[in-house]
């Protein structure tokens, strides 16, 4: 992906955690990450329609992996908005209601998502396709089109770099509301299968490799914090030879654990704590 991409998508994950660090409610969270996804495609668009894109690989990489991560976050949070909007005050209520959220989204995923042709070409990393499906005017309408495509800027949009987006923002929202349940662990929190072959092996649970690379970039401990998450994970995903996934949205469940939040450092703290009183 080209440096000018990368220097967007790094901006937008600062803007999350400065946005975090404020401590704002979790509405107001999402609505300013709204308002700040917005003003982001909408800079994007008028950058591209004054100059274009540079060659087809560049249009290829914009519509397929720039635009949806954005558009898919914006979706994302746009949703977290209306639905913490009609959460009960009632605790007693708030497992019904996220329950019945999770049925909805996926009665839409089945509906909406998963069924096409395009999901499965999508998720099974294909690119033979891809200068049909991510490139401007590249529509066949002989397969039918969601009206929606009618209503929107041709000019800035491929069709299916919104389906792109639809899926991201399903496997965001999914985690968001399964973190929801103290009884349901997020889908980062599964350890990994150990590589015999690797020369280090993480042994402990994504979450705690995740809750490491936030507070190492953080505490700015990691090239005085130069360096960006997406970085930083690369570095360790490399050196453990894992695929850590989305931690951004990873490490937004961990905000609404129950209990402590962030179980793997307090565990190092207290493990090291521990060696040190035994080691007098």
């Amino acid at each position: 992906m080209k440096q000018k991409y990368k220097q967007i998508l790094l901006s937008i994950e600062k803007e999350v955690i400065n946005v975090q660090r404020t401590k704002k409610s979790l509405i107001d969270e999402a609505i300013h990450m709204v308002s700040y996804l917005d003003n982001t495609l909408t800079d994007l668009k008028t950058q591209i329609n004054q100059k274009g894109f540079e060659s087809i690989l560049d249009e290829i990489i914009f519509f397929k992996h720039v635009k949806p991560e954005i558009l898919g976050s914006l979706l994302f949070y746009n949703k977290v908005v209306q639905v913490e909007s009609y959460s009960p005050i009632n605790s007693e209520l708030f497992e019904s209601y996220y329950t019945e959220q999770l049925k909805l989204l996926n009665k839409e995923y089945r509906k909406d998502i998963a069924s096409s042709d395009f999901y499965r070409y999508y998720r099974t990393g294909r690119t033979d396709k891809d200068e049909y499906y991510y490139r401007l005017g590249n529509l066949n309408y002989f397969d039918g089109v969601d009206s929606f495509f009618f209503g929107i800027d041709r000019e800035f949009s491929t069709y299916y770099d919104y389906k792109v987006a639809q899926i991201k923002a399903y496997d965001q929202y999914h985690s968001y509301l399964t973190g929801k349940f103290n009884r349901i662990e997020p889908r980062a929190n599964d350890t990994f299968d150990l590589n015999e072959d690797a020369e280090f092996s993480w042994t402990d649970s994504k979450n705690a490799l995740i809750e490491l690379i936030y507070a190492l970039h953080i505490s700015r401990s990691v090239s005085n914090g130069r360096a960006g998450i997406r970085k930083i994970s690369q570095m360790f995903e490399d050196i453990f030879e894992v695929s850590l996934g989305d931690i951004h949205h990873a490490f937004y469940q961990m905000k609404f654990r129950a209990g402590q939040r962030a179980r793997y450092l307090h565990f190092l703290k207290n493990s090291l704590e521990q060696y040190m009183d035994n080691d007098l």
